[in-house]
């Protein structure tokens, strides 16, 4: 992987990962969950810290849910154990965890009331019932429900049925929060404005959070880390746009977003660049990486789509990272276009751009049928060897 470019001291405070004495506040050390000959985790270990916003990405059958129910209690690890703020909880029964757990379902009862819900878990607390009506209202107040205490289920839409089971689960003042595809349920654009709203109340109680969601964009603008995981494993752990802009592997890079992969062979080593020939490609790849890259190594060079120029008019230097394509196909989404380009070796190029057209009248810089041309800088590009 590329060294990252030289970067300002980091707050270790707001980013504790980063300081190798930061004690871990959830540690999952070589987890491992079989169910029958079927192996649902494979040897996972991974460190949260405190008043993180955690996210666990990646697709259906992946191993996130089964990792969030062993970090819940409702399963337990076949091999390798779970600490919680230094406890070893590997086999505590869930009850008896520091932890709370919103499901995707929300699992609200029907027959009982907003205010009813929310507190049903302080039951068994040690609480007077003047102490748990306050608490029902401050957490009532925290998401946003004032006034719709005596509302049942039935009378209230998706988003308040996601805002009562928050608040349900954080009425117990749990160290640790569980969510697992919180906002699965609810349309685009409020899934949008909710994710925000969550970020904001997990910031006001401070509470860490540990996500399960197979939705790229919401892990983006959620976490302040993510682990992408497939088949079992973890792929990648780090910062969102650590993750995006720095893929460690061929499945990261094409799992998080849109990428276009050149597979090839390194015929070159010219100091901090090498040179990648491409079946695809008329030109040599000249990309950023590694001087520890040997000549005859078979790589992937990866280009994001908003990181190609497109154009009519042939750029100034076609020697390397440039391409004469066609635009096969054109996907408008208002603020961008997304254009599928076909190159002479019949490769189609995924390119995406900003609408900066003034007027909705305006021609397009680009159209369909055009005859264009790709270019890119050496910076653009990743090379990845696994």
């Amino acid at each position: 992987m590329p060294a990252l470019p030289p970067q300002k001291l980091p707050d270790l405070q707001a980013r504790p990962w980063l300081d190798p004495k930061a004690p871990a506040f959830v540690e999952i050390e070589r987890v491992t969950k079989k169910f029958g000959e079927f192996v649902a985790v494979q040897d996972v270990s991974l460190k949260i810290y405190r008043q993180e916003l955690f996210c666990l990405l990646g697709g259906s059958g992946c191993g996130k849910t089964t990792l969030l129910r062993m970090l819940a209690g409702f399963e337990t690890p076949s091999a390798g154990r779970v600490l919680i703020d230094g406890v070893d909880v590997t086999t505590v029964p869930p009850y008896a965890r520091p932890v709370n757990m919103m499901f995707q379902s929300y699992a609200l009862f029907p027959h009982m009331s907003v205010e009813q819900n929310v507190g049903y878990g302080l039951k068994h607390d040690r609480l007077t019932r003047a102490e748990a009506k306050d608490r029902v209202e401050e957490m009532l107040d925290l998401v946003q429900l004032q006034g719709f205490g005596r509302r049942k289920p039935h009378q209230l839409s998706g988003g308040q049925k996601q805002r009562v089971a928050l608040a349900r689960a954080l009425a117990k003042k749990p160290k640790l929060l569980l969510l697992d595809e919180p906002l699965g349920a609810l349309d685009k654009k409020l899934r949008e404005q909710t994710q925000f709203e969550l970020m904001n109340i997990q910031h006001q109680v401070g509470v860490t959070f540990v996500v399960v969601t197979h939705d790229q964009e919401e892990a983006m603008v959620l976490a302040s880390r993510l682990a992408v995981m497939d088949r079992g494993a973890i792929m990648q752990v780090g910062t969102p746009s650590d993750v995006y802009e720095y893929p460690n592997c061929r499945f990261t890079a094409d799992f998080i977003g849109s990428i276009n992969l050149f597979e090839g062979t390194v015929t070159a080593v010219e100091g901090a660049r090498v040179v990648v020939a491409c079946e695809d490609m008329p030109v040599p790849l000249v990309v950023e990486a590694p001087a520890s890259l040997q000549v005859g190594t078979p790589v992937a060079v990866a280009v994001r789509p908003e990181k190609i120029a497109i154009g009519r008019d042939r750029p100034a230097e076609t020697g390397f990272n440039a391409a004469p394509g066609q635009v096969y196909d054109l996907g408008y989404f208002g603020d961008r276009s997304l254009f599928r380009v076909k190159l002479p070796s019949g490769r189609i190029v995924l390119v995406s751009g900003q609408n900066s057209r003034r007027a909705r009248d305006d021609e397009r810089p680009v159209d369909w049928d055009d005859a264009v041309w790709l270019s890119w800088p050496a910076h653009a590009a990743l090379v990845l060897t696994e």
